[in-house]
C-alpha cells in the first residue's frame, strides 16, 4: 500500500471479516441464480449481522436496488435509525458512485469490499466519492478481500449470459 493510497489491502482477512463476507458471497450467488448481477452485501455492528442483501434491480424494477442500498435500508429498519454509525459494510464488489454516496450519508464506519471495479466503481476508481470535498463522511476503506472469488463470480455470470 502506498502511503497516500486510502484503500487498505489485507494481507489476511480477520475471522470476523470472513464471516460477514461469507454472508455477502452467499447473497451474491443468490443474485446470480435469480438472474441479477452477482453482488452481495452485509451490514454488521458489534459482530452481529444486521442485514444481508443482493442486487435486485430487475426483480424490483428499480435501478437503485443495488446490494449496498438494500442492505443499508434493511439495517436502518432493524435499528430504527437513519444512520448506521458504528456499522461496517461488507460487499463483494467495489461500490458504484451512487452506493458510495449512500455509504457516506449512512455514516458507515468501515467499508470492506472484494473485487475492484475499474469500469463502474466509485471508491478506488471513477469519481472516488470519498475523496471529494463535498463528501462529509468517509469510511475507512479496505479492498481486495477474496478479490479473485468475487471477480470469478462476475466473470462467470456475464460469460453465461453472453452464452
Amino acid at each position: 500500500m502506498v502511503a497516500s493510497d486510502p484503500i487498505h489491502r489485507p494481507d489476511r482477512p480477520s475471522s470476523g471479516a470472513l464471516t460477514a463476507l461469507d454472508h455477502a458471497f452467499a447473497a451474491a450467488r443468490a443474485a446470480a441464480e435469480a438472474g441479477e448481477v452477482p453482488v452481495g452485501a452485509a451490514v454488521v455492528r458489534d459482530g452481529i449481522v444486521l442485514a444481508v442483501a443482493h442486487n435486485q434491480p430487475r426483480r424490483l424494477n428499480d435501478p437503485t436496488a443495488h446490494a449496498e442500498i438494500l442492505a443499508i435500508r434493511a439495517a436502518c429498519a432493524v435499528l430504527g435509525e437513519e444512520r448506521l454509525t458504528g456499522c461496517d459494510l461488507y460487499v463483494t464488489l467495489e461500490p458504484c458512485p451512487m452506493c458510495a454516496g449512500a455509504i457516506s450519508i449512512a455514516r458507515i464506519r468501515r467499508l470492506y469490499y472484494g473485487a475492484s471495479d475499474p469500469k463502474g466503481g466509485g471508491v478506488e476508481h471513477g469519481p472516488r466519492v470519498f475523496d471529494q470535498p463535498t463528501c462529509h463522511h468517509a469510511p475507512e476503506v479496505y479492498g481486495g478481500f477474496r478479490e479473485r472469488e468475487a471477480a470469478a463470480l462476475l466473470r462467470d455470470f456475464f460469460a453465461q449470459r453472453r452464452g
